[in-house]
């Protein structure tokens, strides 16, 4: 599918402090981490897989075609940033994903008799409950 590692050797991190309570720590410590991967420019990915995480993920890429990631779940930095490895992993091979063309089934005479059957007896029962014509 893709080379994992030259995929990962692409990406640019950057730390920022994270926003939110905290005390005192949160305001000195820069635990949040940024990921970004410029899509088009990536050499790991081949033209058609490129074209594929573009319209796939378009709703999350910038007009340049770079996706960003933000993780700030843990208070440590290296945490955050194993985390939003993983998160970018998961959803590269999500968008990769081919999806298999669906092939309609052929419905068996069987059941179009049967159909048309149960019609008719229905259709029967309900003529019964109408009063007789006595002209």
């Amino acid at each position: 599918m893709f080379n994992r590692t030259s995929l990962l050797q692409e990406l640019s991190f950057k730390a920022v402090r994270s926003s939110g309570a905290g005390g005192q720590h949160v305001n000195k410590v820069s635990s949040k981490i940024e990921l970004s991967f410029n899509v088009l420019e990536s050499l790991a990915l081949t033209e058609e897989q490129k074209t594929r995480i573009v319209v796939k993920l378009q709703h999350r890429l910038t007009k340049n075609h770079v996706l960003i990631l933000q993780c700030d779940e843990s208070r440590s930095q290296h945490k955050n940033k194993e985390l939003i490895i993983k998160r970018f992993l998961d959803l590269i091979e999500t968008s990769l994903i081919v999806p298999r063309k669906r092939v309609p089934t052929k419905i068996p005479k069987s059941v179009i008799r049967k159909r048309l059957k149960n019609k008719r007896n229905l259709s029967e029962k309900k003529a019964n409950r109408k009063k007789p014509n006595i002209d």
